[in-house]
């Protein structure tokens, strides 16, 4: 428990302050607990009273989703620093190679190649130390989900309508690429494909397209209260004003799915 606990205040600390400059680095960067000590006392007493004293233990949200959540956020702001613990820290707290894999490939969609890319080398280390092979990721290809023919025919015409005379090509592949074949890779639940969705939206600030993620999300079976645990969780991996810009549309969506 002291391990565990010494690590997460070493991952928690630098979520964001240097991931400019570390990700370039590489992860043996990431400053001990005892170096933090040293130059802030204060920042690594917070680390061990709200984040791996508290936040890690609080029962809305479980250490599985925690994990899916921090990865998405990480992978969302390019912070790739941290990717082997929290990578590591995900798989011990049950997500599967295959969902991690997934996760993967789907931010690069939301959160652009480049930053898909860049946790590449992060994640095969760590599937590396742990022999993960190609026997336990999802396939290029193969049998989908089946597609609710009604709401992506009410989706695809809502956006052609507003967009397909403007761009044309990317009405096209968000049909084609994200909702007639992403989202319906069976590798990652619809629930967690949609968490992960969510918490990367929440990551970068990107709270116009919150409202149709998070109703989609909890259509998958998300919950007012892990919706609510997942703002909280995000305010120390991608910083309160992120959270705070996100609260009110989360609000919103909540109290209108409520009447």
């Amino acid at each position: 428990m002291r391990a565990l606990t010494a690590t997460l205040i070493s991952l928690c600390l630098f979520a964001g302050a240097a991931a400019a400059q570390s990700s370039k680095q590489g992860a043996n960067t990431m400053p001990k607990p005892e170096d933090v000590r040293a130059v802030a006392p204060a920042l690594e007493g917070y680390a061990q009273k709200f984040v791996a004293d508290d936040l890690w233990k609080r029962p809305g949200l479980s250490r599985r989703d925690r994990g899916i959540v921090t990865v998405a956020a990480l992978i969302a702001r390019d912070q790739t620093v941290e990717l082997p613990h929290y990578l590591t820290l995900a798989l011990d707290n049950g997500v599967k190679p295959s969902e991690i894999s997934e996760i993967i490939t789907h931010l690069a969609f939301y959160t652009g190649w480049a930053n898909a890319m860049d946790a590449i080398p992060a994640a095969r280390d760590v599937f590396k130390s742990r022999n993960i092979g190609a026997d336990q990721l999802p396939s290029a290809s193969g049998p989908q989900l089946p597609l609710d023919e009604a709401a992506e025919k009410q989706r695809a015409t809502r956006v052609g309508e507003q967009f397909g005379q403007i761009t044309p090509s990317l009405v096209q592949y968000t049909t084609d690429a994200l909702f007639r074949d992403l989202w319906l890779r069976p590798a990652l639940a619809p629930r967690d494909r949609s968490l992960v969705t969510v918490s990367a939206l929440i990551a970068t600030g990107q709270v116009a397209q919150i409202t149709y993620h998070l109703n989609r999300a909890m259509d998958n079976g998300l919950t007012r209260d892990e919706a609510g645990e997942v703002l909280g969780h995000l305010a120390f991996y991608a910083g309160w004003p992120n959270a705070f810009s996100a609260a009110p549309v989360v609000k919103d969506v909540i109290e209108k799915r409520s009447r």
